[in-house]
């Protein structure tokens, strides 16, 4: 028999089994069989065995179903398994209410406008800081500004009056060596297109000794610049910045209340507010407090941090100010325009520390053009020339000028790093402010939100090293390093000991950890 024939039929020979098991067809054997039911040889049975794929499984019918499902066991089963079902459904239903139920709520986000968001860049001589090329020029570097996350540009004073003559004061005219109102137009849309925002500055005598002439020209002046202020708004410039505002709020109070109605009227609900912004000289932290009630103005930028003083005498005057005042308030500087840019005020070794200080406070924080870059000038009544050829250090072949550049550069990495930081972690952007030390030459204080990520900031402007003990209730005992102003301090992502944190001379570091229930 052939292989196939063995796969295919699946045939069993019986030929070799002992006689007395074939089987007998009749008659005796060996005898021929000529019966027609049969054509096999007597002794040989062909038996074929069907194929496994050949039995199919057909179940039972829908009646012994149905009988099988009646019996008490399979009821009882049923029912069993649908009380199951209901309780599982129903305990994770109650457990999700507890879950909500006992879960910390989230504190809701106070109200931020967009001065608030980021920080505030000054620019107070055009030229100086983009050469001739006057409000042309500016609008080309709104790309650079963008990348540090500048929320706002202060510009001017751009109009045209003679030192200490208010008869020569027109604020509706832009000075003819800085463009005309098309390039200023120009200039809005750009910015405007960057997320970045445009604040005229409209001091009226802002070359002069009094910044709003004589006291009996303080009323007219005033009247000028109301019509001014509609002039500007309408045209579409974001706020406006006014100087010397303490004269001007006593001596001619009803004008100042109609000048602040003017933006303030000029607010339409949805779109992005018109700001206000009041610049203070040097007063004490309860005159600045004042004058933000009296004022009404949205922001204030009072000289309150005083370069010399001692820690315990800043945290008092911030903790005064933050504890008054919502922060969306206030404003903190170190420079001006008449006081000089940051580096020219602590040189190059602190510009880190200041920086790190000024985004870190609670409010908005402001600088001067160049101060991201370390920018000084000899003279504090100079304004140095903004510097725009950092990017060519790897090619100067003069080491000197090859150092300064790469110094200057990173001045900007680091500002460009607290600036993102700043617009992202609401902490810093709107956190509380917790006092944790003060001394002569240090401070540290917290920045926390609800369940978000914590900051500490420590700062130590003095020569000598320190060593803070920052321990409190309520604070891990160590924290994270995020940023450090100096490169040979605690490494970034290294643990510090909140009870030893150390600090060399003229060096601030930037701490963070996470929120615990």
């Amino acid at each position: 028999m052939s292989k196939d024939t063995e796969v295919d039929m699946k045939d069993v020979e019986l030929n070799e089994l002992d006689l007395e098991k074939q089987p007998m067809t009749g008659g005796e054997v060996g005898s021929s069989n000529n019966s027609p039911a049969s054509t096999e040889k007597n002794g040989c049975v062909k038996v074929k065995v069907p194929d496994e794929g050949d039995v199919k499984f057909t179940g039972l019918s829908k009646d012994e179903l149905m009988k099988v499902a009646g019996t008490p066991g399979w009821v009882r089963t049923r029912w069993v398994l649908l009380a199951l079902f209901w309780l599982g459904w129903v305990g994770m239903l109650a457990g999700a209410i507890v879950i909500i139920v006992q879960a910390p709520r989230c504190k809701p986000l106070p109200r931020m406008e967009w001065w608030n968001e980021g920080p505030l860049y000054q620019i107070w001589d055009v030229d100086a800081f983009v050469g001739l090329a006057g409000l042309q020029g500016l609008e080309e570097k709104m790309d650079s500004l963008s990348q540090l996350k500048v929320k706002g540009v202060v510009v001017g004073p751009l109009h045209t009056v003679q030192m200490d003559k208010p008869a020569t004061l027109d604020l509706e005219a832009i000075a003819p060596e800085v463009g005309v109102e098309q390039d200023l137009k120009s200039l809005l849309e750009k910015a405007h297109k960057k997320g970045i925002s445009v604040v005229l500055d409209l001091t009226p005598n802002y070359r002069g000794s009094n910044l709003w002439f004589s006291n009996e020209d303080i009323a007219s002046t005033a009247e000028k610049l109301k019509a001014a202020v509609l002039h500007w708004i309408q045209f579409g410039v974001d706020g406006i910045q006014l100087a010397g505002i303490n004269d001007v709020i006593h001596i001619a109070p009803a004008a100042w209340a109609e000048l602040r109605g003017i933006v303030q009227a000029n607010r339409t609900e949805g779109e992005k507010n018109r700001v206000l912004i009041g610049v203070a000289g040097r007063i004490p932290a309860a005159d600045a407090s004042a004058l933000l009630d009296n004022s009404g103005v949205d922001l204030l930028l009072p000289s309150v941090l005083q370069l010399g003083q001692p820690g315990s005498v800043w945290a008092q005057a911030i903790q005064s100010l933050y504890s008054t005042h919502n922060q969306t308030s206030l404003g903190w500087r170190l420079g001006s325009r008449t006081e000089g840019h940051l580096a020219t005020l602590v040189g190059s070794k602190l510009v880190r520390l200041y920086q790190m200080l000024l985004f870190t406070l609670p409010g908005t924080p402001v600088f001067n053009y160049g101060d991201e870059i370390g920018l000084a000038s000899e003279l504090i009544t100079q304004f140095p020339k903004m510097e725009w050829d950092l990017q060519e250090a790897l090619e100067e072949k003069n080491e000197t000028l090859k150092a300064e550049k790469e110094r200057r550069l990173s001045f900007r990495s680091f500002f460009k790093t607290l600036s993102d930081l700043r617009g992202k972690e609401r902490s810093l952007l709107h956190g509380d402010f917790l006092p944790l030390h003060n001394a002569t030459t240090s401070l540290a204080f917290l920045r926390q939100w609800d369940q978000s990520l914590r900051f500490l900031a420590a700062f130590n402007w003095g020569d000598a090293a320190v060593t803070l003990n920052l321990a409190q209730t309520g604070l891990p005992t160590e924290a994270t390093v995020r940023l450090s102003t100096d490169p040979d301090g605690p490494a970034v992502d290294s643990a510090v000991e909140l009870q030893q944190v150390e600090l060399g001379p003229k060096q601030a570091v930037l701490l963070q950890f996470p929120f615990t229930a």
